[in-house]
């Protein structure tokens, strides 16, 4: 597909625009907003004009041997550099074409992660613990930082739920194709005669959502204080620092008593709720447009089983691309596990190219 210059030139146009009205002096917020516009932009119109200067190179080097002048060593070697310039060519329109795809607005916000263990008694709860873990080391590698929201620990070990905070520029850009049924088949520990299991664990990957983003009315809200129960000694249980957060319309509850202060249980609480309450309303316009969705990748369908881990295998399948790795203990290390996710984010960018250029 060729880049209309009427669409390069309207960029390179913003662009000057934008540093014209940095370099007035505009205030705080302007300020602010143009100096993110300048950093998205001055990248791209770079692009825009190596991508030119090899479009001219190569009109140069087709006038030449279209000319009858041109003696046959400038022909030959005009020929040769030819397949070279046009790679470069594509390889900088694709560049611009990916640049030029429209935005998730949530895509470098923090990330609420909330782990279910499915179907499989306490094998699950493990699979949900070894999940937490592989993000976990996934977000230390991408220098991201994780907090406990709040947690239910199976009975032999792992977890019923977890729910924690990931912190991180770009955690919902990478995180958010992770949502759907994580399965997995291995021989449990206390399995005598060798046979695998198959059990199961849910994955929602919920962009944090801002006070802007949602409306939530204080009349909405019951709050209640309680002592925290579990781990913490004797200090936790002499307060009043858990906190239980229902939102009455919508009857979600949040229990937070990971932290010894209320103040910060209660900010936590409020954080997931937003994100649970944003994530229901867009979850209710994708169903809405489910006619116009462009395909399952990145659709965050919580029912859909997006992934097999196969221990005796060693082997990883992420069924929506048909993608297969046999890096299973390097993925749950949270070191492969960028392989996987990439491959997703670029059959999701080729999907959104394919339905812009339709």
């Amino acid at each position: 597909m060729i880049l209309p210059d009427s669409k390069l030139d309207a960029l390179i146009a913003r662009h000057r625009t934008v540093e014209d009205e940095l370099s007035a002096g505009p205030d705080r917020d302007a300020y602010v907003k143009l100096s993110r516009e300048l950093a998205e932009l001055s990248p791209l119109v770079a692009t825009i004009k190596s991508y030119r200067g090899v479009r001219d190179e190569l009109a140069g080097l087709d006038a030449m041997m279209d000319d009858a002048a041109t003696d046959p060593e400038m022909r030959a070697l005009a020929e040769t550099e030819k397949p070279a310039l046009q790679g470069k060519r594509d390889a900088l329109a694709q560049q611009i074409r990916l640049a030029l795809i429209p935005k998730d607005a949530m895509d470098e916000r923090n990330v609420i992660l909330e782990i279910r263990a499915g179907t499989g008694g306490d094998e699950a709860s493990l699979f949900a613990g070894d999940l937490f873990r592989m993000y976990e080391r996934f977000a230390a590698r991408n220098g991201w930082k994780v907090e406990i929201v709040s947690a239910s620990e199976g009975t032999a070990g792992g977890y019923k739920e977890i729910i924690a905070e990931i912190k991180g520029r770009g955690a919902f850009a990478k995180l958010k194709f992770e949502s759907g049924v994580h399965r997995v088949q291995r021989v449990p520990d206390t399995e005598t005669q060798g046979r695998i299991h198959t059990s199961a664990a849910t994955v929602a990957v919920l962009p944090e959502a801002e006070e802007v983003d949602i409306k939530i009315n204080e009349s909405d809200l019951k709050i209640d204080t309680m002592r925290s129960g579990g781990a913490g000694g004797q200090h936790v249980n002499k307060t009043e620092s858990a906190i239980r957060i229902t939102h009455l319309p919508s009857g979600i509850a949040i229990v937070v008593q990971e932290e010894r202060s209320q103040h910060k249980n209660r900010a936590k609480a409020m954080a997931t709720l937003r994100a649970r309450l944003y994530d229901a309303q867009k979850q209710k316009l994708d169903s809405e447009r489910a006619a116009e969705r462009r395909g399952q990748v990145g659709s965050g369908d919580r029912s859909e089983r997006i992934r097999t881990y196969n221990y005796p295998q060693a082997r990883v399948s992420d069924h929506r691309i048909n993608l297969t790795l046999y890096k299973l203990p390097q993925i749950m290390e949270g070191e492969a596990l960028g392989e996987i996710i990439d491959a997703l984010m670029q059959a999701h960018q080729a999907e959104l190219l394919a339905a812009e250029e339709a």
